[in-house]
């Protein structure tokens, strides 16, 4: 009824930007509620999705990264996607 599974390495597992650096910080009351406040806004699918759209357009802002399409899934919202590499900062 189901096909039988592929044998081998899954599509996710040569994935070249799966995440796998996991990254803890530490907030303030005051830096959580603007991060929810924000997230629920923004209607962001969770905290972590929250947080990497954040860093992104923080980074864009400096010239670093595209900014990501909006109403896309939490998997979509990760620092640098395909074709995407740090612009070097012109100098000044």
């Amino acid at each position: 009824m189901f096909p039988a599974p592929i044998r081998g390495a899954s599509p996710i597992e040569n994935d070249p930007h799966k995440r796998t650096d996991r990254l803890q910080i530490m907030l303030t009351e005051e830096e959580t509620q603007a991060l929810d406040d924000w997230r629920f806004k923004a209607r962001m699918p969770s905290r972590s999705a929250a947080v990497r759209e954040l860093l992104r357009r923080g980074l864009a802002a400096e010239g670093f990264f595209d900014q990501a399409n909006a109403s896309q899934s939490s998997s979509t919202f990760g620092i640098v996607g395909p074709g995407d590499a740090a612009k070097p900062q012109p100098d000044e």
